[in-house]
């Protein structure tokens, strides 16, 4: 039940770039069961793994991510997700 919801995240952040976590914490909390402030943190680690997967081709072919920034924001990200896990 829970692999339309994901497509259909796939679908609105490979169409708008956005929307992700709009859409992921119902998927996880409704069709997968979670506990809503797991979801969220799961939420901000697949948002920002698809982020990550998408800004790496862009660096490495044009130069126009700068990995620095990205790697401070995912860090600091990280530390919420760990956080509000506790």
């Amino acid at each position: 039940m829970a692999w339309p919801g994901a497509i259909a995240i796939g679908v609105s952040l490979g169409l708008l770039g956005s929307g992700g976590s709009i859409l992921t914490v119902p998927v996880l909390v409704y069709l997968v069961g979670q506990d809503e402030k797991v979801a969220i943190a799961g939420s901000l680690f697949i948002v920002g793994s698809i982020a990550l997967a998408g800004s790496l081709p862009a660096h490495g072919f044009h130069r126009q991510v700068e990995i620095f920034s990205g790697f401070s924001k995912s860090a600091t990200t990280g530390i919420g997700t760990g956080t509000i896990r506790i």
